[in-house]
């Protein structure tokens, strides 16, 4: 995730002492450590890379390393002792996407909105500060192919979140853009705390969100809350077309409705739906 410092080396210390889950298996947590020490920017990783990223000892970078090999969710070089991860890595995305009832619930709208409109169409949920994409259909005007379920973004400069963000209690929407890392991507990226508040309040009452050119140059994006039984945003659907092709007026007037009336029919306030 961009602007994220890596913190993997104060892990031990954050859950050390008066603070440490007495119901956490240590071992699980160092494995899954060493699973997210690889991403995009670092495919593959040295031993002494591993243990640098991680917090971890060699010793121990080792024995995790060797173990999760041995189960077959990471690879290793013969010849340049590198390790990476391999593709049974991929079924927990694949277990979750068949799990989830928010995906399936809302394949049918996706397709339909992606066929009405040719335009590029996502499902996302809210992680800590991140949007991450659970399903998505590209269309051929796509312009960032680097975005695939699985993907995070941050929640402050993106349609979804702000969508989502929306409709949260005040405080504890303000409470995750504060911890959040605002960082401006490009020139129109919103990432004043007070304008933010204010985006929030402005995208409750009209009951979608805008995000035009916040993260990538040239994509505009507007999106709406799914919502559970309770009324309370859990996930959100958004469409994204190129500035080439619209104007951010256009976009609104055209999109908004759609969005808004497809996460009206994936959400569960009136009773959950099959």
């Amino acid at each position: 995730m961009a602007r994220k410092a890596n913190k993997a080396a104060t892990d031990e210390n954050e859950t050390s002492g008066e603070d440490r889950d007495p119901l956490l298996v240590q071992s699980v947590e160092k494995a899954f450590r060493v699973l997210r020490a690889f991403d995009g920017r670092r495919p593959n990783l040295s031993l002494s890379q591993i243990a640098e990223e991680t917090g971890l000892d060699m010793s121990a970078a080792q024995r995790f390393t060797h173990t999760l090999a041995k189960l077959g969710y990471l690879g290793k070089n013969p010849d340049t002792k590198r390790f990476e991860l391999t593709v049974k890595a991929l079924d927990f995305g694949y277990h979750y996407t068949r799990a989830s009832g928010f995906v399936e619930r809302g394949m049918p709208y996706l397709l339909h909105l992606s066929k009405a409109t040719e335009e590029t169409v996502n499902l996302t949920v809210l992680d800590d500060t991140d949007i991450v994409f659970v399903s998505r259909f590209m269309s051929r005007h796509v312009l960032n192919n680097d975005v695939i379920t699985g993907t995070r973004l941050p929640a402050y400069c993106t349609a979804p979140g702000i969508a989502i963000l929306s409709g949260l209690p005040e405080t504890v929407a303000h409470a995750i853009l504060e911890k959040s890392d605002l960082y401006p991507f490009t020139p129109h990226t919103t990432w004043d705390i007070d304008a933010l508040k204010a985006k929030l309040k402005q995208s409750a009452t009209q009951g979608y969100a805008t995000a035009f050119e916040e993260y990538f140059h040239g994509d505009l994006s507007i999106a709406a809350p799914v919502l559970d039984a309770n009324g309370t945003p859990y996930g959100a659907i958004n469409i994204a077309v190129s500035r080439s092709r619209y104007t951010p007026e256009e976009t609104e007037e055209r999109f908004a409705p759609l969005v808004t009336a497809a996460a009206r029919s994936i959400s569960l306030v009136g009773g959950a739906r099959r």
